[in-house]
């Protein structure tokens, strides 16, 4: 009991001492002392690295959850060592509430095959998007949050230590000056100047100790920013993937839409022809035209005769193949990832395709798959 209420009055005595001597800086009335401009520039770093690292961290949860209730149930879910609720994201939803739509108008309508079709697009969509935010989380933010909440505590703890102990070191450089200007007046014996001087050296020796510790942990920064930097890399990489996903559903659906028939149900009027084939904006503006052909095919049927198809005497490019196409019917061409095709365009065709030609095949090509060479 003796024990505990000395060391309770120690640590007060301590505590006190700090309090004086950080208030007596504050107002100029002691001296500091000054880490070097190295330890400086070292705490400045990891102080940016923290700050920028919660704003990252932080809207890098917005982007993969933008509801701010879903947030803070996944961060309690979380702290209280429990697995978070799966949920349905905006894309599954939407395209259940296509099916049952089209299960009630009709499916086999064209609305409701239409529909049918949207929302199994929309709920590959919602999928690619579920297993993008799983590979998110466990590959960035999980570092993110392990650095914040391991290293960084551990790098705040030992900097409260070097405070502490920078001010024990100031205090006691303090103690000593007093002591030898009262031993200068006589007022007091030699021995309180050797116990300060005494104190002086072992506030010193622990303030050096404490000082490398805590160096050695900002200089671990450096490492900390090349962890992070690959697990950048890494969110990237989920990131293309997730968009590439998106980019082949849509453009896959864009495909099926487009052999549906151009009429609905009820109407008596010819259904009106695309924009595109009407308006003077088109592929042939940006590519020089070729000869006509004879007739091009109503939609829904093979638009080219591709036996008629010569290339133009100018104009033809050379195209990079983005991404892996499989021919939906006789009048395309299967294209493959990298390769390079001859491409050119027609009076009168859709915007989004060209004519393509490796060899001695041809047929059309989406323009959304290559990249036009100069």
């Amino acid at each position: 009991m003796d024990f505990n209420m000395k060391k309770l009055a120690s640590d007060a005595g301590i505590f006190f001492t700090r309090a004086v001597q950080f208030t007596e800086e504050k107002f100029g009335q002691a001296e500091k002392t000054e880490l070097d401009a190295q330890f400086e520039n070292l705490l400045a770093r990891a102080d940016s690295t923290k700050n920028w690292t919660e704003k990252i961290l932080r809207q890098t949860e917005v982007l993969l959850q933008p509801n701010p209730s879903a947030r803070v149930e996944e961060f309690l879910y979380e702290k209280l060592d429990r697995k978070v609720p799966s949920r349905v994201t905006n894309g599954e939803l939407l395209a259940q509430y296509m099916a049952e739509a089209a299960s009630e108008l009709g499916p086999t309508t064209p609305y409701g095959k239409t529909l049918i079709k949207v929302a199994e697009a929309e709920k590959r969509l919602g999928a690619a998007e579920r297993d993008f935010i799983h590979t998110a989380s466990i590959n960035f933010l999980t570092p993110l949050r392990t650095f914040l909440e391991g290293d960084w505590k551990m790098i705040s703890k030992e900097r409260r230590l070097l405070h502490n102990r920078r001010l024990d070191l100031d205090a006691c450089k303090a103690r000593l000056k007093k002591a030898k200007a009262a031993e200068a007046k006589a007022t007091l014996w030699t021995d309180e100047v050797d116990k300060a001087e005494q104190e002086l050296r072992v506030a010193q020796t622990e303030f050096d100790r404490q000082a490398e510790v805590t160096r050695l942990l900002l200089e671990g920064i450096s490492s900390t920013h090349v962890n992070h930097l690959r697990c950048l890399h890494e969110f990237v990489e989920s990131q293309t993937t997730y968009y590439a996903q998106c980019y082949r559903h849509m453009l896959d659906l864009q495909k099926q839409l487009g052999r549906f028939p151009g009429t609905f149900v009820g109407t008596t009027e010819p259904a009106s022809p695309p924009l595109s084939s009407t308006s003077p904006t088109t592929a042939a503006a940006t590519m020089p035209g070729g000869p006509s052909v004879a007739s091009l095919a109503p939609p829904g049927e093979a638009a080219l005769c591709l036996e008629e198809v010569a290339p133009p005497a100018s104009g033809t490019r050379k195209a990079r193949v983005l991404y892996d196409y499989e021919a939906a019917d006789s009048s395309e061409l299967a294209l493959l990832a990298d390769e390079l095709i001859t491409v050119y365009s027609l009076p009168g065709m859709d915007p989004d395709w060209l004519i393509g030609e490796r060899g001695n095949k041809k047929g059309k090509v989406p323009v959304t798959y290559l990249e036009l060479l100069s």
